[in-house]
């Protein structure tokens, strides 16, 4: 059991107070992002895109294959952010991407 020391978190699934450590396990390991052949993404990762997505806001259509290196996972496991030439914060859906 956790020791008296530790912090403890409501948990709102379960309507418990749990201890901070187990809350914070609990949550990294539900935190799985995969692409759209199921292959676990990371943050560094490279991708490349699966068809053809128009950006908006830049004008700008990025074609199927295109490899978009050095991805940063959010806090949306469907989403990942990553930068493109000449677009600033672009965040791409998971299902459009596959590991390279």
């Amino acid at each position: 059991m956790a020791g008296d020391d530790d912090a403890y978190v409501y948990d709102e699934e379960t309507g418990e107070w749990r201890p901070a450590s187990e809350m914070a396990a609990a949550s990294a390991e539900a935190m799985v992002v995969r692409d759209a052949s199921g292959a676990v993404l990371a943050d560094g990762d490279s991708v490349v895109l699966v068809k053809d997505l128009k950006v908006k806001g830049a004008g700008q259509t990025l074609k199927q294959g295109t490899v978009i290196r050095s991805i940063r996972l959010t806090d949306n496991p469907e989403e990942v952010d990553c930068r493109y030439e000449g677009i600033k914060g672009l965040v791409l859906r998971t299902e459009f991407v596959r590991k390279r």
